[in-house]
């Protein structure tokens, strides 16, 4: 090709670009996305899936017997997954997201219809959002897993999973995210700490109730099989975290690397805040504790990462440390409930408490961004009070009745001989 023609060539492409740049000047609302803020939301997607497959598989399986961990954790967190997938695609953004009333979105964006391309404000394709929020909804009813393992059956889990992010998840995200009544009261939730931990804490506990304690509960309980596998879990559920709340930023600016570095200083003291109270508690410490720690703050910013300075984070995460281990204590040796892998202590009290705690360090003399809705630190406690209780009730209440149903009509739990043998050796089916 001689270098004339290699220069027409050029010149054409050159002038059908400028063509295509006009034509998109000239169309009201059409513009090129944002490519590093729609970079980083995908990026942040993938972190938080992270999250659940490999990571909360690892961690929680860490935690329960050997013979436990291939039909209880890897089989049912992966089909979780794909249930969700699918419940979000055919309904559950669009309820979530879609024009709606106060207490629940439209079907007008169902199968993702019309809400691919556009593009949202800041630049991101809705798209790009509709696969972030996603992956907020699979790891929800992943986390309810943990209370009640060991002792299940395979179709209660998928169906209670099912069923429970239809009418738990999909409307509390609503109310909150969605442009719900929530939001109108000027409720705040930068990552989750409502509508993830607080849902999941809550309704593990009410399952865990419901369902009864395993085998020999509370003193013929086997320790955790392979602490090492936890503790490289935790890990893996500490980096996708940066997805989890940096994401929810929606693009790569300041308010990003705020919550990235709340997230970091949060999950710290709160580590070390949990083996503290560990060793003052039973003389020791452990590689479970100072795991289960820096989940629990995790747990305890995520609602506040956006909002909250750097010395705020890591006092939010400290105060989750010593909260939330006291409760793992309290759930199981006082309240008797086997909530089998401490899912309300860790992640419902956590989201609770740091939804109220963001209250008072989200102030601007702390180091804050302080409050939307020109609302006061005390209209703001009162907003996050109201939220957390809404959550909270309407996720036990429901709970409580799908528990009850699926209980009647597909049993919960395996029978005592399956249960000691290990759910590996029951049928696929369960």
């Amino acid at each position: 090709m001689s270098k004339v023609t290699v220069r027409l060539l050029a010149s054409a492409g050159a002038c059908f670009a400028m063509m295509i740049a006009d034509a998109e000047a000239a169309v009201p609302g059409l513009s090129a996305p944002d490519s590093g803020a729609t970079a980083w939301v995908l990026t942040a997607s993938a972190l938080v899936l992270f999250m659940t497959l490999p990571g909360l598989t690892l961690f929680y399986g860490g935690l329960v017997r050997t013979d436990q961990l291939p039909a209880v954790l890897m089989r049912r967190c992966f089909v979780i997954s794909c249930v969700v997938s699918l419940i979000w695609l055919a309904f559950g953004y669009s309820v979530v997201f879609a024009p709606g009333s106060q207490l629940l979105g439209s079907f007008g964006a169902a199968f993702l219809k019309g809400a691919v391309a556009p593009l949202m404000p800041g630049g991101v394709p809705e798209g790009a959002i509709a696969l972030f929020q996603m992956t907020f909804a699979i790891i929800t009813p992943a986390l309810i897993i943990g209370a009640i393992t060991e002792r299940v059956r395979f179709s209660f889990v998928i169906l209670f999973s099912a069923f429970w992010t239809v009418l738990v998840y999909l409307p509390i995200a609503h109310w909150v995210w969605g442009s719900g009544w929530l939001a109108s009261k000027g409720t705040l939730d930068f990552a989750g700490g409502i509508v993830v931990h607080t849902t999941a804490g809550v309704s593990a506990l009410v399952a865990a109730w419901l369902i009864g304690p395993r085998d020999g509960f509370p003193k013929r309980i086997a320790p955790p099989h392979n602490p090492s596998m936890t503790t490289v879990g935790a890990a893996m559920l500490w980096v996708g975290w940066f997805g989890f709340n940096g994401g929810s930023a929606l693009a790569a600016n300041a308010s990003a690397a705020s919550a990235i570095l709340a997230t970091q200083f949060a999950a710290a003291a709160a580590g070390l805040a949990w083996i503290v109270v560990e060793q003052w508690r039973l003389g020791k410490s452990s590689a479970v504790g100072v795991a289960s720690g820096c989940i629990a703050g995790l747990a305890t910013i995520t609602p506040a990462s956006g909002y909250v300075g750097p010395i705020g984070a890591a006092a939010v995460g400290a105060i989750g440390g010593v909260v939330c281990c006291f409760a793992a204590g309290l759930v199981k040796d006082r309240l008797r409930i086997d909530d089998s892998l401490d899912v309300f202590a860790v992640h419902g009290l956590g989201g609770m408490l740091g939804s109220l705690l963001l209250a008072a360090f989200a102030l601007p003399a702390l180091g804050g961004s302080g409050y939307g809705h020109q609302m006061s630190a005390a209209g703001q406690l009162g907003a996050q009070a109201i939220g957390v209780a809404a959550a909270a009730a309407w996720s036990a209440i429901c709970t409580y009745l799908l528990v009850k149903v699926l209980d009647a009509t597909v049993g919960a739990r395996v029978s005592l001989e399956e249960e000691r043998n290990g759910l590996e050796l029951v049928s696929p089916a369960e």
